[in-house]
């Protein structure tokens, strides 16, 4: 961290030094120059300002013993011991992580009666698997939850902490970085490890515009969270490998000032994070009633209906429908986009569809750098089209 330090005698004329700063930082309180939250640390004020007015002091970096802090963590999001696929996404990515730096691969486990779901998790390659299975864990309550991530942290100390990026993992996960002091980077798309451990965290930025690369150099734990469908699930393995470790901690830590007087479930919904194909809709469909190619086409393939940012905004379907940074992250086996241009904003929520199909009638659009097959041409006369073209062949 780094301050500016204000050396009062040493200033001459406060108004003169005040109007140095192009942020309006500096105020003048009863003859004390003050700085405010508005600085942006430019030093226009040491360098231009009277002589040792103001002094920029740059803390000495602490630095930590990275070689205390080993393996590559999951934390095991579910529901009364069904476990949420997104965590056998991160342990996919967590192996592959660990195998660059000769590292273990550990899951934490927490809840009530979950011990005889622990062992599918040895099935997708993990080393050791630590289980809290405490009544007092039975409903998610952030207190009990955070005092037992922060005595697994301290009993095995990893390096490294993934977390999906669900409901209760972006509740959980902040608590965490907070107990230990640590970064945390939210939503990552890409994830990597140098040599020395150090985290390699991808994510968009600035509404997408830009791909923002974070490390964390002086902290430990390292923790981010990731999407449900960004990562790729491994394989499951017919034998089981790696161990379970049983852990206890004392009940007065999981005291919570919640209390859970009753769970109503939610109804499953069939949405697109789900589908196997989807048809999506963009700023190309001029009208609302124009939807209705989209509806059809989409019946025709047995695919649900998706779209971008501006057909939800127009309130022309549910936001549950949205793709990308703001929506949903989706992975079918087939998309096919119609008349959207290709924004970071919708990629990054779709571009790792096993086959992307963009239909738009600009060739430069941006949306045919991430398309497997593109069609050049106004979606009015291509989709009615492409529709009985599908017809004619299922009617054969």
């Amino acid at each position: 961290m780094a301050k500016l330090i204000v050396n009062q005698e040493k200033i001459t004329d406060i108004d003169a030094l005040i109007k140095i700063c192009p942020f309006g930082a500096m105020e003048n309180k009863n003859g004390i120059l003050e700085i405010n939250a508005s600085c942006r640390m430019c030093k226009l004020c040491v360098r231009r300002g009277p002589e040792g007015a103001v002094v920029y002091v740059e803390d000495e970096v602490v630095k930590v013993d990275k070689s205390k802090w080993k393996g590559i963590a999951v934390y095991v999001d579910h529901v009364e011991g069904d476990i949420h696929p997104v965590t056998f996404e991160l342990i996919g990515k967590a192996r592959e992580l660990a195998d660059k730096v000769n590292h273990p691969v550990y899951c934490l486990f927490m809840g009530h009666d979950i011990g005889h779901r622990a062992e599918e998790l040895l099935h997708y390659g993990v080393d050791e698997v630590f289980v809290y299975d405490n009544e007092m864990l039975k409903d998610f309550r952030i207190e009990p939850y955070t005092a037992v991530f922060e005595d697994f942290v301290n009993r095995v100390k990893p390096s490294v902490i993934l977390v999906g990026a669900t409901t209760i993992g972006r509740s959980l996960a902040p608590r965490v970085a907070a107990r230990f002091k640590t970064g945390l980077t939210a939503d990552c798309t890409v994830l990597d490890i140098k040599e020395n451990t150090d985290l390699v965290q991808i994510r968009p930025a600035f509404g997408g515009n830009i791909m923002a690369q974070i490390v964390t150099p002086n902290n430990r734990p390292q923790m981010a969270t990731v999407r449900y469908k960004v990562m790729t699930a491994p394989e499951r393995k017919a034998e089981a490998s790696g161990r379970i470790i049983h852990c206890s901690i004392e009940e007065n830590r999981l005291k919570s000032n919640i209390n859970v007087l009753s769970v109503t479930k939610k109804q499953k919904e069939h949405g697109i994070s789900e589908a196997e194909i989807i048809v999506a809709a963009g700023r190309g469909i001029k009208s609302e009633k124009d939807m209705a190619m989209i509806y059809e086409l989409a019946d025709v393939l047995g695919a649900e209906v998706a779209c971008t940012r501006p057909l939800i905004e127009a309130g022309w379907l549910d936001s549950k429908r949205q793709i990308g940074l703001s929506g949903r992250t989706v992975r079918p086996k087939l998309i096919i986009t119609c008349g959207i241009s290709g924004a970071v904003q919708f990629t990054a929520g779709m571009n790792n569809s096993e086959y992307i199909i963009a239909i738009n009638k600009d060739e430069k659009a941006p949306i045919f750098k991430v398309a497997h097959y593109g069609i050049v041409g106004d979606i009015y006369e291509i989709i009615p089209g492409l529709i009985e073209n599908i017809k004619r062949v299922k009617e054969a």
